[in-house]
């Protein structure tokens, strides 16, 4: 798979440097949760304020978010406004190829994954993932790929399940998981998914994230990577995105479905996409048979005896497709 399509395995050790908050490489130390990655979808603009009023001025950290906004609004997003008003914390949209420092929020802007890579950064405008971008699995992915066990991976509020297979690699390469407590969740899905799924090492309240967050950024741990092979198969599918040929992903108890394009899937999300796909079409067929009954009306005369028959059976096909949605949108 070409490398542009996922955040790179290949791992590198930049911990944040204690004094300065700049990137600097101290093997010999054990690891502190000095890179946070915090993800969140429905509900999560009131979530991320929780958080951010909770985390210290003097945080020795990098905090790093992932919201599901989409191409935002008219391209923008005020979340980085919303959470420096929130809390102490500046937070910004990080240019591409910025340097990241401890004490500093950093939000994905709309449209666009963002990847945090040694010392740095990045924005990329991949292919979407579990239909989302931003989303939070390349985040995730990435931020483990490079910090390893230094990393403090943090599920919040949200429908389906984005985020929890990059908590489980945060998981596999020695990093902490942080689950948000479902009953305190305005969207319970995504948080309760990850409890089921990866196995976190702390479920909290939301108001208890922050503090967490803070302790373990000032604190040594001993940690270790697990190996877990990836099993890839093709399958007899295509990609709702695309139409190109999908393939099915296991690691450990982790199943993705991505296309050679670099779309990725949860079993979740590609049920849903697929729903929504099948909506579509039958919206589209709707139209199509709406007008043509429409069309045998006007032109009734120029089409003889049998422009009755045809509103007729065109309707008829209307009201079964119309039914067909009905009865969909009510599963």
């Amino acid at each position: 798979m070409p490398a542009h399509q996922r955040a790179s395995v290949t791992k590198a050790v930049c911990p944040v440097h204690p004094h300065s908050g700049t990137l600097h490489s101290k093997e010999e130390e054990l690891p502190k949760q000095d890179i946070i990655v915090i993800g969140a979808s429905g509900g999560g603009v009131e979530a991320l304020q929780v958080v951010a009023a909770g985390l210290p001025e003097d945080l020795q950290a990098a905090v790093f978010v992932v919201l599901h906004i989409g191409k935002g609004i008219d391209g923008k997003s005020v979340l980085p406004e919303i959470l420096m008003r929130a809390g102490p914390l500046p937070a910004k949209h990080p240019a591409d190829g910025e340097q990241i420092r401890q004490g500093h929020i950093y939000i994905a802007p709309p449209d666009y994954h963002m990847l945090v890579r040694c010392e740095h950064a990045h924005l990329v405008l991949g292919p979407k993932e579990n239909r989302a971008r931003p989303a939070i699995n390349p985040l995730f992915r990435s931020a483990a790929a490079t910090y390893g066990a230094r990393v403090t991976g943090v599920i919040l509020t949200g429908s389906l399940d984005d985020g929890v297979a990059g908590l489980a690699e945060i998981k596999r390469r020695g990093g902490v998981a942080i689950v948000q407590d479902p009953a305190t969740a305005l969207f319970p899905s995504m948080p309760r998914c990850a409890l089921e799924h990866v196995g976190p090492d702390h479920v909290v309240p939301l108001e208890q994230i922050a503090p967490l967050i803070s302790k373990l950024a000032a604190t040594e741990r001993a940690a270790a990577a697990k190996e877990e092979a990836m099993e890839r198969n093709l399958l007899e599918l295509t990609c709702p995105e695309c139409r190109g040929p999908l393939w099915e992903e296991r690691q450990g108890p982790i199943i993705e479905y991505r296309c050679r394009i670099g779309h990725a899937y949860s079993a979740l999300a590609l049920a849903q996409e697929h729903d929504d796909m099948v909506e579509r079409t039958l919206w589209s067929a709707a139209v199509a048979l709406e007008e043509a009954a429409d069309i045998s009306e006007k032109l009734a005369p120029e089409l003889g005896a049998n422009a009755a028959e045809r509103v007729r059976k065109k309707r008829e096909q209307l009201a079964v497709i119309r039914k067909m949605i009905g009865d969909s949108a009510l599963k």
